[in-house]
């Protein structure tokens, strides 16, 4: 016969171990999955809410990313936007407007989720990581730039079975991001010319390359 106190302090133990598990799993899962992931794919829905309260602002395209360096980051809804990554630089496309904002990648590094995903190892390396505990079904990092400059003030990124799943960024202006991925596609084979830009003939092209 199992004494009742003997049942419970084994159950205790068992659930303390489970929670030490747990509690590092967040960390773990993103350093696999930086470490697994040279390239991938999704589909992605995005809500942005502002510091004043004000209606939030919805979107929703693809992206995909291939390390180091490069990505395409494509909002289809509400309007039509496109950043592109090409190991270099960071072009963004905006249509309706006809022009395109470049500027140096590694001075972008930290402006932007897609480039997080594409870097090599910049969360590890300019970002302090913590357990972000389990919330909405993912089990989520929390990362502080070391940086004051950065481009954010927090990063939280969610996790399902080693699967990237959600983002939530927050940047010095109190907005919040909250990223959600679809469909994600580990390491597929990609076009690498998807990863190249050319300004449209007349578009306005501001930053870096404006004079070129």
């Amino acid at each position: 016969m199992v004494h009742p106190w003997r049942a419970s302090g084994v159950a205790a133990l068992c659930l303390l171990a489970s929670l030490s598990v747990s509690a590092a799993s967040g960390i773990e899962q993103l350093r696999s999955f930086i470490e697994s992931t040279q390239s991938g794919r999704a589909s992605f829905e995005q809500r942005v809410t502002a510091k004043s309260g004000r209606k939030p602002q919805e979107a929703s395209g693809t992206m995909a990313f291939s390390r180091p360096g490069k990505f395409r980051w494509t909002y289809d809804k509400p309007y039509y936007q496109l950043l592109v990554g090409d190991g270099d630089k960071l072009w963004v496309h905006d249509r309706d407007l006809n022009q395109v904002t470049v500027k140096t990648l590694g001075d972008a590094l930290a402006s932007t989720p897609a480039a997080l995903l594409a870097g090599r190892n910049e969360l590890e390396r300019n970002f302090e990581l913590r357990e972000g505990g389990v919330e909405d079904g993912l089990t989520w990092v929390d990362a502080k730039p070391n940086a004051a400059e950065g481009g954010f003030e927090s990063v939280r990124i969610g996790f399902a079975d080693g699967m990237l799943r959600g983002m939530v960024l927050r940047d010095s202006f109190g907005q919040t991001t909250l990223l959600r991925f679809n469909s994600f596609e580990r390491n597929p084979k990609l076009d690498e010319a998807q990863f190249r830009f050319t300004p449209p003939a007349g578009a306005d092209v501001i930053g870096d390359d404006a004079k070129k």
